[in-house]
């Protein structure tokens, strides 16, 4: 690609990203997938990081035949149809749309490997670039459910305030502590700084009744901030994630722990707050 850039500017040619936004294409993918798929191929990404990705010239040259190509392909719609699907069909189509459509006389296009056979044949077809080229809203159940639980820890606040002053604000603390003090300890665990534990003991009372917002984004905001991960923690990404010692050093990895702690400490607390003010006033 890089080559292809330079070498447009040197013939002085009009140059055209052609690929579709990584945004949607990754947006296309995970709003397509069940939740079974998504923890599916979480986990395979995960340990994906161990294998040994050296290879020799001769290996490279084996591995972009074109039978090659579409054996590997294969592999990847047998085990995410719809990854498979979204990741390469769909982008075959918008660039073969692309490349068709793309200014002047000659066209030199440039692709990855594991497009060309997709692109060959899709170049001859007709395409419906609109849509492939749309984030699918959100399922009108994953919309309900993600409001129902903080609908009705809020529907007991006002329940409590109604029966009587004092029994709602006992049940209001109790949220605010559970929530706030588990947010704030599991970001502890994780050894993050002490002004990521006390966002999360402040967020978490707030975030854990809003299904827009999460208590770990707040925390790991404020452990970015503070101790910025550089270009080489995210080199060393592949061999710090296998420790906990490498992940704590990593301040990339570890801004993401304290986003998941965080996240788990106030979800842990929102059950058990949840718990105890339905016990107590039903």
């Amino acid at each position: 690609m890089l080559e292809a850039i330079a070498s447009a500017k040197d013939v002085n040619a009009q140059l055209v990203l052609a690929d579709r936004n990584i945004q949607t294409t990754l947006l296309r993918i995970w709003r397509k997938l069940s939740l079974w798929e998504k923890l599916k191929l979480i986990f395979s990404l995960t340990f994906s990081f161990g294998e040994d990705t050296e290879i020799s010239s001769e290996d490279l040259q084996e591995l972009l035949k074109e039978d090659m190509l579409e054996s590997a392909i294969s592999g990847l719609r047998k085990q995410f149809p719809a990854v498979g699907q979204i990741l390469i069909s769909e982008r075959d189509q918008y660039l073969a749309y692309k490349i068709k459509n793309a200014p002047g006389q000659k066209i030199v296009a440039v692709l990855g490997g594991a497009h060309v056979p997709g692109v060959k044949k899709e170049i001859f077809k007709e395409q419906d670039i609109e849509s492939i080229s749309v984030i699918p809203p959100k399922s009108k159940i994953s919309k309900i459910t993600a409001w129902i639980i903080p609908a009705l820890i809020t529907g007991l606040f006002v329940y409590a305030f109604i029966m009587n002053i004092q029994t709602g604000l006992n049940q209001l603390s109790a949220w605010v502590l559970w929530t706030g003090l588990l947010a704030a300890l599991f970001t502890a665990l994780c050894l993050g700084h002490p002004l990521s534990i006390i966002t999360s003991f402040i967020a978490a009372p707030i975030t854990t009744l809003h299904p827009m917002l999460a208590c770990g984004w707040f925390a790991g905001l404020v452990e970015a901030t503070i101790k910025k991960p550089t270009v080489q923690d995210v080199q060393n990404i592949q061999e710090d994630i296998f420790s906990l010692k490498g992940v704590l050093k990593n301040r990339f990895l570890k801004t993401l722990l304290v986003v998941i702690m965080s996240n788990i400490g106030a979800s842990i607390g929102t059950f058990i707050a949840g718990t105890g003010i339905i016990r107590n006033l039903l």
